[in-house]
């Protein structure tokens, strides 16, 4: 029997927007208050109000799907007729805090719909994915739909403050299962308009692996004492002098194979003269490296990054600092690793009065898949709905729940197909966060048809 609330969702064809009705489910997800933040628990009262408009909104759902809760986490098994599983589908629900709400033309919390856009801090990160991936398995459900085999959607509850709660014990439930899939596909690349240098034609960045990353903790310690009578060096200076050399002396650039096959793909994109240095990569891989490394964006694809985030020392301008610290981020290029890293700020810094050790969590860098039938698949459905673009292949230079689900699946791919530009991408965990309604027909259209792939109608 169909509800009311499970009347057939409407198609959207390529290029259209979202009926106000659907535009409205993501809304009010947007105005539950899912945030994560490092230091507190996570509100059970707005994740219960979040899986409440969930199990109203989309009741086939949750009627023909078998849903187990790690937490807050929620993770979906769509069965199949046939064994083995075809897809993993992830998305988060929680979503990162607010610096300043005052800065924002509608309340960050508020889910505004207007006739352009869907307003509110998960419009894109990650909320309209979860529930286009809702909105499409509701439709096929609707239509008689079942999966030839598997289907999983993994929507965790943490992924902000790193998925230790959430992805890490799905991921081991899928592991125990004996789940293997022919697709991963998770969040990371979007397709951008006037963002990539040069290039003439939207680029689809499909992500089929990700950079670790790691916090290293530099320390040391003086015996203090009055500002008049300072010896050779302070605390301070000490560890400012260490984070100097480790920042001038940055970790080696590198091609990688992931990233040269980004590049190839991307030359049909790219105008003259760019077009013919990427003709060159073979041969003149070395130069084009040291090239990209002369811009922050690109320098991210060809080395691990360095990044000193955070100094402190002393308590009073005319008392010798007893103690000094500083972090250091970095974002771990594949085939180097955590361990690296660490070895790398021993040897730069040179000196036993400054303790280097890693601070909270540090990830390795995730396995590269290689681009395979489902990859291709991506591919297909991406040009199906915004024909002008280039496909091409990528890493995502932050972290994502993903890496949790390591070889789990043939093939990884890290993308949503929205269309955006620079300033759409400072939205991101920045002010403002907004997600047009074109761009949510386009993401609930495409998990449609990624989903109906794998499916096929009854009788």
């Amino acid at each position: 029997m169909v509800s009311e609330n499970s009347s057939p969702r409407s198609r959207p064809a390529p290029g259209t927007d979202v009926d106000d009705r659907t535009a409205e489910r993501l809304a009010e997800a947007l105005r539950c208050r899912t945030v994560s933040r490092d230091d507190t628990e996570p509100d059970a009262a707005e994740f219960g109000r979040l899986a409440s408009h969930l199990e109203h909104s989309f009741p086939l759902v949750h009627e023909c799907l078998q849903l187990e809760r790690f937490g807050h986490s929620r993770l979906y098994r769509w069965p199949g007729a046939e064994p083995g599983t075809s897809a993993i589908l992830l998305a988060h629900q929680d979503v990162v805090p607010v610096d300043d709400e005052q800065r924002w033309t509608h309340a960050p919390f508020a889910g505004v719909v207007d006739d352009e856009f869907i307003w509110g801090r998960g419009a894109i990160d990650d909320k309209s994915r979860l529930l286009a991936i809702l909105e499409a398995t509701e439709a096929l459900l609707v239509a008689g739909h079942r999966p030839r085999r598997d289907i999983w959607f993994a929507f965790g509850h943490d992924e902000e403050i790193f998925g230790r709660a959430g992805a890490t014990r799905m991921a081991a439930r899928l592991r125990d299962l004996g789940v293997r899939a022919d697709l991963l596909l998770d969040e990371g690349g979007v397709i951008t308009h006037g963002v990539a240098d040069g290039a003439t034609a939207p680029v689809a960045s499909v992500m089929i692996g990700e950079k670790g990353w790691a916090t290293v903790r530099l320390l040391t310690t003086d015996t203090g004492g009055h500002s008049s009578m300072p010896g050779r060096e302070t605390a301070v200076g000490r560890i400012a002098r260490a984070v100097a050399r480790i920042q001038d002396r940055p970790m080696p650039l590198r091609m990688t194979p992931v990233v040269a096959d980004m590049l190839t793909r991307l030359r049909p994109a790219m105008a003259e003269p760019r077009r013919t240095a990427l003709r060159l990569l073979p041969v003149a891989g070395a130069a084009l490296t040291r090239l990209m490394a002369t811009r922050p964006q690109t320098e991210a694809l060809v080395r691990t990054t360095t990044a000193p985030t955070v100094i402190r020392g002393g308590v009073k301008a005319n008392v010798l600092p007893q103690r000094a610290e500083a972090l250091v981020n970095f974002r771990i290029l594949p085939g180097d690793s955590v361990a690296d890293v660490v070895e790398h700020c021993r040897r730069v810094v040179a000196d036993d009065r400054v303790s280097i050790e890693l601070s909270g969590t540090a990830s390795e860098p995730s396995q590269i898949t290689r681009p395979g039938p489902a990859f291709d698949l991506i591919a297909e459905l991406t040009r199906e709905l915004v024909p002008q673009a280039v496909v091409t292949t990528g890493i995502v230079p932050g972290a994502t729940d993903s890496r949790h689900y390591d070889a789990l699946a043939g093939t990884r791919c890290n993308f949503a197909p929205i269309l955006v530009d620079a300033a759409d991408l400072e939205r991101i965990h920045g002010t403002d966060e907004r997600l047009s309604r074109a761009n949510y027909a386009r993401l609930i259209e495409f998990n449609r048809r990624l989903l109906a792939h794998y499916t096929e109608a009854g009788s």
